[in-house]
């Protein structure tokens, strides 16, 4: 080391050189007892906030008689749209398990006596437990044929193969603002696979309630 000029160096485990800078430290500082001082200092401050102000930092929710209430713009479990015949709108591009980071979107394609539509997903499978809920499956969808807005997240499950859903719980699913009925809304023309969905005033929040129409 000392030969080369590296005095006081460590190499990484990249080949480089990384020197060491000390780091002086009073005699309190080493004590730890002023950082101590000043997080219970804030701990103290919030507790009391809570307890006698009106603007409070937490809020007890009776959970479960009682739910938190998500944001609009909350991400909630997948779903596929259907077409008006009830089959989904998906083409099986596998532009969606392409753009999902956690690879957690299976699909196998099959053809169809359908012209416009080249391909159909005969399975189309979703990992919940791998899903990292990013909501880019919604956006590199190219037939708003998969969106996230639910509103409600996956429910436990006992195995990991139960928290496989597939096509048929997809298309089950309904938008937070359907109620319970299909929107009357007609898929857009790129649902037959020409072209994109047109986004260009928003989606909603990673295909919110006006997703790609």
């Amino acid at each position: 080391m000392h030969g080369h000029g590296h005095d006081d160096h460590a190499q990484d485990t990249k080949g480089g050189y990384v020197k060491p800078v000390a780091r002086e430290h009073d005699f309190l500082e080493k004590l730890y007892v002023p950082a101590i001082a000043t997080g219970l200092t804030v701990t103290v401050r919030h507790f009391f906030k809570n307890l006698l102000s009106k603007e409070k930092y937490t809020a007890t929710v009776q959970y479960p008689d009682v739910k938190a209430v998500y944001p609009q713009r909350f991400r909630g479990m997948h779903r596929l749209v259907p077409r008006d015949d009830g089959k989904p709108r998906c083409v099986a591009c596998f532009m969606c398990s392409t753009a999902c980071p956690a690879k957690c979107i299976h699909i196998e394609a099959g053809e169809t006596s359908d012209t416009q539509i080249e391909k159909f997903p005969m399975v189309f499978k979703i990992d919940e437990l791998r899903c990292v809920v990013c909501g880019l499956c919604v956006e590199a969808c190219p037939c708003d044929a998969i969106r996230m807005d639910t509103g409600f997240h996956p429910p436990p499950v006992q195995t990991r193969e139960a928290a496989d859903v597939g096509k048929n719980d997809l298309l089950g699913f309904f938008g937070r603002d359907e109620h319970g009925t299909r929107s009357p809304a007609k898929p857009p023309a790129t649902a037959a696979g020409k072209g994109r969905v047109d986004r260009s005033h928003g989606d909603g929040g990673a295909g919110g309630s006006r997703g790609g129409f």
